[in-house]
């Protein structure tokens, strides 16, 4: 991997914004919302690709330019030096979004933090908008 350093340069760059189903296209989503995830980190977007065996180097000074204060991406390397895959299932950015966002539900991390929202999502659904009601 040492050998990759300066080329780094020349890597993809996967912000948690594209795979974050919370947010809009006009926000900076690249996936259908229905494929994404919900507020993924840079951690887990890193854990994902060391999973799927794609080199990956995560980035936290910087942040996305329609939101700077989501800080961090990862960076990362579909195709060797020679130009083969790392990952022959994933050819492009997208594919490798869509992987990342079907992984990252069920990271190690989060899959204790997910339970008690689920849970408390079963409740009333309506949504209250503040104000006062008409007679």
């Amino acid at each position: 991997m040492d050998g990759d350093v300066p080329n780094i340069k020349k890597w993809n760059i996967l912000y948690p914004v594209y795979i974050n189903s919370k947010k809009t296209i006009a926000e900076g989503r690249r996936i259908n919302a229905s494929k994404a995830c919900e507020n993924p980190t840079c951690a887990e977007i890193g854990d994902c690709c060391s999973h799927l065996k794609i080199p990956f180097a995560i980035e936290i000074d910087k942040a996305y330019p329609r939101d700077f204060m989501q800080r961090g991406r990862v960076r990362v390397s579909l195709k060797r030096e020679d130009g083969t895959l790392y990952n022959p299932a994933i050819s492009s950015r997208k594919q490798l979004m869509l992987h990342v966002a079907e992984l990252v539900p069920r990271h190690p991390g989060r899959t204790k933090k997910q339970e008690p929202t689920s849970n408390s999502n079963a409740g009333p659904s309506k949504s209250t908008k503040g104000g006062r009601k008409k007679r």
